[in-house]
Order: structure tokens, then C-alpha cells, then sequence
């Protein structure tokens, strides 16, 4: 079975994804002709640029002669949840598939040859389906249209039932990675809730023994590669329609007709929720030390493993460590940063200046993606943009560009630039880490206390007191506050 798998895999027409997407054709074989089939697909410069939903659903079902390129099925597929639900286009899928089988029934052997092809086809679709958006067929409806298809296929090789047995595998496979992800989802991240009694951190100094970050890891490189660890692992667990519902939850009259729950979001409130806990884990650590001089020798630590995720391509954690050193219970600390080398501080927010729509930031995040395409080991591969940034960048070509036409079309070159996106940060994820976990650093970066905001301020006045009355006035509500509550 595997020979024929690996067989059907290298006679089916394939082309890199989004390799050649904007500046030729967007198909590497044979175009079928769309003029005489559906009417309407516009193309430019051999760019397919809009269509009717149901031109665009002609172009992803293969005939005897065609198959879609892999680009094509991705964009289509993504952003077809925008206009029509999976199961409904399951539905239509199927029903073309039909019109085409009874076509090449006629009953010659010629003919049978060709509804054996047909059939490797249709196949070679729904595995690419199954396996790059498994969510598609979470609900009944999706398997039983997914199950019809199937069965109608079962029928072009009635005599041997290989075609059976691949689909059988297919669809176990399709079980498999819908359980996973279900266990994944009904294990509910247990989110650090911030330390509540500020009045024990008004009144008790920590002591000199309890432990620290420096007493967990003291190298930069160690913990950058940990938490690079950390951010691997959590978008491994982010899929290509998740990010989607940024789009979906945006187009208020479509929601009923694609996936809104909330629910489905989880996954990207999850990543969110961990930029804003090493945040303030790092103006934590930085608050919480009593001494100046060992206050100093922490901040410059984390500038060095900011320095470090920057190198190894982990922007995320990059920009969160910057984030957290630039709160302003960590910025006010003037007595400590004026004994900070800041220096290398200085390049790091270089690299991070919003101005012109972080353009020194991107051009950094282009040379590291150019680095992992033509990397030959793991190491050189990591790419983990700035979440945020990459959610509001979707988010802006969303608003920027209408889904429809005046005309009535669907606005495809709209999608291919979205899904072009998705698609980049789909292959960055895949990647695997290649540093060796160390579960002791990890168990601290992801349980260790947090403070809060007014517990952080607390930390840092206590450090270096209120230089002016804005500050005064801060400390003084905060002291009248925990006295109220004691």
C-alpha cells in the first residue's frame, strides 16, 4: 500500500507552494479551460485574480487531465470558510465528483482505466484536505459528506479494493490528529494568576536565598534556547484556520456561515497569554531584586538573552523580554539603568523601533526567513515572528481589501497574499527544535510567581522611590490601598 501511496504521490502534478505564486502562472500543469467550464475566473499576467465561488470550487476538483496546484488547494481551502462552511463544500466537491465518474462509465476497459486515474485524484485531494486542515471534519456533518465521497471512490476499484484500504488509512490517520488536537484543547492551560497580597511584599523583602531566574540559568544563550523551546512548542498547536478566525470573526454577516466559536480560538489566546506572562516575569525578576547591583546585573542579563533570541530567530520571545524592560515600573528605575551597559539594549530596540511600521524589524525577520529557506540543519530554520505584529498584518490586508468585488466576485488575489502568510508561518512552526530541553529552566519560566501591575510598582518604589509629585501621588494611593485591604 505504501508503493502505491508513494507512487500516486509522484504522478500527481505538484508544484512548490507560493514558489512562483505572484510573478507566473499560478499552475505548473496543465490549465483546464475555465472559460468553457464555469465562465468567469479572471486572470492576470496568468494570475487567477477572482472568480465566482463556484468557478473557484470547479478549479479545486481534479478531471482526467488536471489537478489543482498544491498552492491553489491551500489558498482555496483557507479562505473558502469566509464564504461557505467545510461540509457545504464537501457537498459540492462531491457532487461534481459524481457528474465526472458517470462521465467515464461507460464500461470499456479504456475507460475504467481512466476512472482508476480519476479516483487516484480525487484521493490525492482529500489527503491534502485531511492532512492540512483535519479541523474541517470535526463535525458529523463533515465526515458523513467526507464518507459519500469516499464510498463513490471505493466503486472505480471494486476488483483488488486497493483504493479502499488507502482511504481506510487516510481516514484513521484524519481520527488520529482530531483526537490529539481535542485532548490538547480539553487540557485547559491553567493561566499564572498574579501575586494577590501585595501587602506581604510592601512589608517582607525577599530573601537573599530564594530563588531567581540567575539561580535557575546564569547563560543568556541557555535560556534563550529554552524559551525558543517554549515558542515552538506553543505554535506547533496553532493551525492555519486558527489563524483564519481573525478573518472569520471580522466579517460579522459571514460568521453564521463559518467557524465563530470562540472556542476555536483558544490556541492563539493561549500564545497571547504567554507573550504577557514572560512580560512581566521579566520586570518581576527585575522589581523583586533588593540590591541595586544585583538589580543591574539582572537587567543586563536579559538583554543578553534578548540578544541571543534575536540571533537564533526567536523574535517573539525577543520582543517580549524588550517589552517587559520597557514597563514602567522597570524603565523608572533610573539608579539602575545608570549603571547598565545599554548599549547592546540600544540595538536590540533599534531592531524593534515601530517607526515606519517596523521596518527594521522586518527587514530582520526577511533575512531570517531567507536564512531557513536555504538552511541545512534546524538550528539555522527557526523563524518565530512577533505574534502580535503577524496577527495585525493579516488583520490589516483583511480590512485594506474587500472579499468581493463590485461585480460579485470573490477577491481572490486578496487571499493568495493572506494565505501566502499563513502559509510562511505554517512551515516556520513545523520546524523542530533542535536544543535539548531542560525541564527545570522550562518549569520555572512557566510557573515561577508573576506580580501584578500595582504589584510591580509596589517592588520598584520600594527599590527606588517616587522622584516626582506624579509618582508620589502613585505611591502614597498604593500604601492607602493596601491599608484599606489590611
Amino acid at each position: 500500500m505504501y508503493i502505491l501511496q508513494k507512487n500516486m504521490r509522484e504522478t500527481m502534478p505538484q508544484t512548490p507552494i507560493f514558489s512562483s505564486m505572484l510573478s507566473s502562472s499560478c499552475s505548473g500543469q496543465v490549465q483546464p479551460d475555465m472559460g468553457e467550464r464555469c465562465g468567469d475566473p479572471v486572470y492576470q499576467d496568468g494570475n487567477l485574480v477572482s472568480g465566482s465561488l463556484e468557478a473557484l470550487i470547479e478549479r479545486l476538483v481534479p478531471t482526467m487531465d488536471y489537478y489543482p496546484d498544491r498552492t491553489y488547494i491551500f489558498t482555496f481551502l483557507l479562505s473558502s470558510r469566509i464564504f461557505i462552511h467545510p461540509y457545504e463544500l464537501l457537498a459540492k466537491v462531491g457532487q461534481i465528483c459524481i457528474k465526472q465518474k458517470q462521465q467515464l462509465e461507460i464500461g470499456s476497459e479504456a475507460e475504467k482505466a481512466k476512472l482508476k486515474s480519476f479516483a487516484a485524484k480525487i484521493i490525492q485531494l482529500l489527503k491534502e484536505w485531511t492532512e492540512t486542515f483535519p479541523y474541517d471534519f470535526q463535525d458529523e456533518k463533515s465526515m458523513k459528506e467526507l464518507k459519500e465521497i469516499a464510498h463513490r471512490i471505493t466503486q472505480c476499484d471494486e476488483e483488488n479494493g486497493t483504493v479502499k484500504k488507502i482511504i481506510s488509512q487516510m481516514t484513521q490517520n484524519l481520527l488520529m490528529t482530531l483526537s490529539a488536537r481535542s485532548q490538547y484543547q480539553e487540557i485547559k492551560e491553567k493561566f499564572r494568576q498574579p501575586v494577590t497580597d501585595k501587602g506581604t511584599i510592601l512589608k517582607n523583602k525577599p530573601q537573599s536565598t530564594q530563588k531567581d531566574i540567575l539561580s535557575v540559568c546564569c547563560d543568556p544563550l541557555i535560556l534563550a534556547q529554552q524559551l525558543t523551546h517554549i515558542e515552538l512548542e506553543r505554535v506547533s498547536n496553532i493551525y492555519a484556520e486558527d489563524l483564519m478566525q481573525i478573518v472569520s470573526h471580522m466579517d460579522s454577516l459571514d460568521n453564521h456561515k463559518c467557524r465563530g466559536d470562540v472556542t476555536k480560538t483558544y490556541t492563539l489566546e493561549a500564545y497571547d497569554n504567554w507573550f504577557n506572562c514572560l512580560s512581566m516575569l521579566v520586570a518581576t525578576e527585575i522589581c523583586r531584586v533588593v540590591k541595586k547591583k544585583q538589580r543591574t546585573r539582572m537587567v543586563e542579563f536579559f538583554i543578553d538573552v534578548a540578544r541571543e533570541c534575536f540571533n537564533i530567530g526567536n523574535f517573539n520571545s525577543m520582543m517580549a523580554i524588550i517589552s517587559g524592560m520597557n514597563l514602567s515600573p522597570v524603565a523608572r528605575l533610573k539608579k539602575t539603568w545608570s549603571k547598565v551597559k545599554t548599549a547592546k539594549f540600544d540595538v536590540l530596540e533599534h531592531h524593534m523601533d515601530p517607526s515606519s511600521n517596523f521596518c527594521n524589524y522586518r527587514t530582520a525577520l526577511q533575512g531570517a526567513a531567507q536564512r531557513s529557506q536555504t538552511a541545512n540543519s534546524n538550528r539555522e530554520k527557526i523563524v518565530i515572528p512577533v505574534f502580535n505584529l503577524f496577527i495585525k498584518d493579516i488583520y490589516f490586508l483583511h480590512k485594506i481589501h474587500t472579499n468581493r468585488l463590485p461585480n460579485g466576485q470573490i477577491n481572490f488575489k486578496k487571499f493568495w497574499e493572506i494565505s501566502r502568510q499563513i502559509h510562511d508561518f505554517v512551515t516556520w512552526k513545523q520546524v523542530e527544535c533542535p536544543f535539548e530541553k531542560d525541564r527545570k529552566i522550562q518549569s520555572y519560566l512557566l510557573t515561577a510567581p508573576i506580580y501584578s501591575e500595582e504589584a510591580l510598582f509596589i517592588a520598584s518604589f520600594e527599590s527606588e522611590g517616587p522622584e516626582n509629585h506624579m509618582e508620589k501621588d502613585s505611591w502614597k494611593t498604593l500604601r492607602t490601598t493596601l491599608l484599606n485591604r489590611a
